[in-house]
């Protein structure tokens, strides 16, 4: 008996840490970032459109690296969900087994790529080929948004997957049962039914291309400015952290935490949307 109580509190001392942790990174962030916003007026801050940290006296506005965040994120969205989901359905669905054995790792190979050799490829091989096709200085929203559609795709396959998966096989049965076909149990009975978690996926994919850093740095541009097409270069507010923390002091260090702020903010709605649907689809 003393033995599990001993294991028992040992986990959730475990479990504690991690919850200590995130409140320590949480009060640091808002403790260095919150005083700057209200110095500089929280609408100013949250929707001006001008960067100026060397300006007398600096301006601080974030509104264009929001919405070039959301740009980027929309892109990825817009070319990874589609791919993702319909790999998804393939490995769960329709997939042999052995074809499935040797896709599953070359998936998870690819979550293992670190970020910055996704940039390198992009800058060497994606900048140039915009320049050429579709105009522009290369470096934009389109090829930030091409590069973190792939990264996103480990992600939504997965959670998909898992989706997927959690259908009652008798669903199917039932379908089969009716004589539809498998792609129309497909599409009228499975995809249905694991729609809660496909919205998971949707905005955990949209929560890591929020977050990304090195590989956006290396093909957005990093443009202060709110784009008017998928070719102009923009900088995303990871970007603007990574690009200006080193030497960054004063009140633009504030800024910058402050910056850090809305993001964790961002991150944090989309991940309690994520679990919110995750909980009503189990319920569902």
């Amino acid at each position: 008996m003393k033995k599990e109580t001993a294991i028992r509190l040992t986990l959730l001392g475990l479990a504690m840490s991690t919850v200590t942790a995130l409140a320590v990174i949480t009060t640091f962030i808002l403790k260095e970032g919150v005083p700057v916003m209200f110095r500089q007026g929280p609408a100013q801050f949250l929707f001006g459109t001008e960067w100026r940290p060397s300006a007398e006296p600096p301006v601080f506005g974030v509104w264009a690296m929001i919405v070039g965040s959301f740009a980027v994120t929309a892109g990825a969205l817009a070319i990874g969900f589609p791919v993702g989901l319909g790999s998804a359905i393939f490995l769960s669905e329709f997939a042999p087994r052995r074809i499935a054995g040797l896709l599953k790792p070359a998936l998870e190979l690819l979550a293992g790529i670190p970020s910055v050799v996704f940039g390198f490829m992009g800058m060497l091989v994606l900048l140039p080929w915009i320049r050429a096709h579709v105009g522009g200085p290369g470096a934009s929203v389109l090829a930030g948004s091409i590069i973190l559609g792939i990264m996103i795709l480990p992600t939504v396959i997965s959670i998909s997957m898992d989706a997927l998966r959690s259908v009652p096989r008798s669903y199917r049965e039932g379908s089969f049962a009716l004589g539809a076909t498998g792609w129309q149990t497909t599409w009228r009975v499975t995809l249905p039914a694991a729609r809660a978690g496909l919205v998971a996926a949707v905005i955990l994919g949209m929560g890591r291309a929020v977050g990304e850093t090195m590989a956006v740095i290396m093909v957005t541009g990093n443009t202060v400015q709110i784009p008017r097409s998928i070719t102009q270069p923009v900088r995303t507010l990871t970007s603007n952290i990574a690009l200006e923390m080193n030497y960054a002091d004063g009140e633009h260090r504030e800024a910058l935490f402050a910056t850090g702020v809305v993001l964790f903010a961002i991150i944090m709605i989309l991940n309690t949307i994520a679990n919110a649907v995750s909980r009503l689809g189990r319920r569902s």
